[in-house]
């Protein structure tokens, strides 16, 4: 079934309101001194802001959208099954916000029949927002693309955290792409995809994923003129991981992540 161009920009319109609600609510809890933050059963941090950002925005859609599903980190899914499904994420990078770091994100998702059909970064401290539909992606409504760096040794890497390099994955093939990269830094978590899409970056990794971490990249980063895969270079949809870069280097990474005690 194809979605009108009118109800995907009605969509998005609404996307701009769960990033001004959540934003309402996350903005006050930065930087604030002695925020509680609580460790969740997977040892990842929690704060009251994530909760309440996902409160909120889960309020809005059901409100608005009764027949809708919801995936969300900190609330679980509610009709995962129905034709259209938000995913949520309301803070990406807790750790970072715990730390007054804006490194972090409100990242928004919507599904059509388990297919991604609209993503959304929202950095509600810095006021940049990241619209992408497959196609075409913004920032702040104007136009933006992976910029077209060809060779690794022109290329600035990023990944949120090395340590689960060395959990899931390959880390001497890891350390052999770093050191045939230009540049690598760990400017994570969702906003390393906002500096990627916007040409600040060529590739961003990440080795571990959860759906609310990943299903709202897809389609800012494709309509950036990225790819966006699993490690193994498999569809991003149902992946556990991540790698995105632009159409030169994309293949590169996955060959070289993925050649066991590679020496090319």
């Amino acid at each position: 079934m194809n979605i009108a161009r009118k109800n995907i920009d009605e969509f998005k319109r609404f996307m701009l309101t769960l990033a001004e609600k959540s934003s309402d609510v996350i903005v006050p809890f930065f930087g604030k001194d002695e925020l509680p933050v609580e460790l969740k059963a997977d040892q990842t941090p929690v704060t009251a802001a994530d909760r309440l950002a996902e409160k909120t925005m889960r309020d809005l859609i059901n409100k608005r959208y009764p027949s809708h599903g919801i995936i969300g980190e900190e609330f679980g899914s509610e009709n995962e099954n129905a034709e259209f499904v938000w995913v949520l994420d309301p803070i990406d990078g807790t750790l970072s916000f715990t730390h007054a770091c804006p490194l972090f994100g409100t990242l928004i998702g919507l599904m059509h029949n388990g297919v991604p059909l609209l993503g959304m970064i929202h950095q509600p401290v810095l006021q940049q927002l990241l619209v992408g539909d497959n196609t075409t992606t913004t920032f702040n409504g104007s136009p933006v693309s992976m910029r077209p760096t060809a060779t690794l040794a022109e290329a600035t890497l990023l990944a949120t955290d090395i340590t689960h390099i060395d959990q899931y994955h390959s880390r001497p093939a890891f350390d052999l792409l770093v050191s045939q990269t230009k540049l690598f830094r760990t400017w994570g978590d969702c906003y390393g995809y906002l500096l990627l899409a916007r040409g600040y970056a060529d590739i961003m990794l990440d080795a571990i994923m959860n759906p609310w971490d990943i299903l709202a990249l897809i389609p800012i980063i494709q309509g950036a003129n990225g790819i966006i895969t699993t490690w193994q270079g498999e569809s991003a949809v149902n992946g556990d991981s991540c790698i995105a870069a632009n159409r030169f280097l994309h293949h590169r990474v996955i060959d070289l992540l993925n050649t066991p005690q590679s020496t090319q």
